[in-house]
């Protein structure tokens, strides 16, 4: 069994199923260390692994039923785009001295040592953007997360890399993006490429914003594509997206602050709905296409979180606890993780049959995307504040809870 350097409680709670849900107290100070001990022991086999050159003999390969990918030329780049993602805010922080501290150091440490390797042709981890259509989903992933931590994931990066992932990027061109929330994912590539000074497309950013006005269903919701599917890609990608790509836009004056405020306003309408499902025990509604990216569901939360844009109703101790308890009731469940630390398919522990035909184990990583807030400073209210109940727990408590209410922005 290939060792990892997990920290002593991550190993005994997460990868032999004992529940630490009784035994943690609520503290923000405890919840973030549950948090970053948790999304360290779930980025550290990939970004290990990049750095010794070793992601492609290491990263398994299964599959979810019915799978019709190639799953070689597309999982390795789904597994580092996704990871990178969720965990660019948390490497964004100064290095301190601290336990996290040091695991943070030492996962941006690694990412950075690995990252040239990916774009390098002439080595084996070398990541496919030449081929296929996964890869347009995945350099997205990649490209908002230098959006995210520029100085700390973009600029120490030597010039051959960073003119290597620009070429990479560009070459996606040649395909094109379903007609779905796969146009933001071609949108934010140029955004990225905008915002580092480099020839961008601003048709594909245009293009994908006013097809998802047009897609706008109310109270928060968009369509994804012109049918409505009830699932989490509001969240997996349309909001969280949506907003960090009209963010750049609107910087370089190619769109109306008046436009991002409102998907802004939009997407904070859809967060503050995604508190009130989280059940009083931690769980939440198991409903479409990939449910197997596990806290993923919650990136929209998790992002307003992030940019200090919660609502009134919702405060930021309520929306840690809350997520909290979905975090336990996710990874805790034995079978979450392998006996080498990587994730397998499931919701709670390892239900292969939960995954889509398009999921494989570099697919699961989104779900690092749900762990956003760990980029806010230890001592912001997010984790300072007291415990406090979230919406559901405190309603069939029987405690003074607000109504629901519907907007129409």
């Amino acid at each position: 069994m290939k060792k990892y350097l997990y920290p002593m409680f991550v190993l005994i709670s997460l990868h032999t199923g004992v529940s630490a849900q009784n035994t943690i107290p609520t503290s923000g100070e405890q919840d973030r260390a549950y948090w970053s001990n948790l999304l360290y022991t779930i980025a550290y086999p990939v970004v290990h692994s990049m750095a010794q050159g070793k992601l492609h003999k290491d990263l398994p390969l299964e599959k979810g039923p019915h799978y019709y990918l190639k799953v070689e030329k597309v999982t390795y780049t789904e597994v580092v785009g996704r990871t990178m993602a969720g965990i660019a805010p948390w490497l964004a922080l100064p290095d301190d001295d601290t336990e996290e501290g040091r695991m943070r150091k030492q996962i941006r440490t690694e990412l950075l040592q690995g990252l040239p390797n990916l774009v390098n042709p002439e080595h084996e981890d070398y990541l496919n953007f030449r081929t296929e259509g996964q890869p347009i989903v995945d350099a997205a992933f990649m490209a908002q997360a230098f959006m995210r931590a520029p100085k700390a994931l973009w600029e120490p990066l030597d010039p051959v890399t960073k003119k290597r992932i620009v070429a990479e990027f560009k070459s996606l061109r040649d395909r094109k993006a379903a007609y779905s929330n796969w146009l933001l994912f071609a949108g934010i590539t140029e955004a990225f490429l905008m915002q580092v000074g480099e020839q961008y497309d601003p048709a594909r950013m245009d293009f994908a914003y006013h097809k998802m006005k047009e897609w706008y269903v109310g109270d928060g919701w968009y369509s994804d594509g012109e049918a409505f599917a009830f699932d989490y890609y509001n969240s997996f990608v349309i909001h969280p997206m949506m907003v960090d790509m009209l963010g750049a836009m609107t910087e370089k004056s190619l769109m109306n602050k008046t436009e991002y405020a409102l998907a802004v306003k939009r997407m904070v309408r859809y967060a503050e709905s995604q508190e009130r499902m989280v059940s009083p025990e931690g769980t939440f509604p198991v409903i479409g296409r990939s449910i197997a990216y596990r806290m993923g569901v919650f990136q929209a939360l998790a992002q307003v979180a992030l940019q200090h844009r919660l609502p009134a109703s919702v405060t930021p101790a309520q929306t840690r606890c809350a997520m909290t308890s979905v975090m336990k009731r996710l990874f805790e469940p034995s079978g979450t993780f392998d006996a080498n630390g990587w994730l397998q398919i499931g919701l709670a522990g390892h239900q292969p049959e939960l995954g889509d035909q398009y999921i494989s184990t570099g697919s699961l990583y989104l779900t690092t995307v749900g762990f956003l807030p760990l980029g806010l400073p230890a001592d912001d209210p997010f984790w300072t504040a007291p415990a406090a109940d979230w919406t559901a727990k405190k309603a069939f408590s029987g405690q003074s809870v607000q109504k629901d209410y519907k907007v129409n922005y």
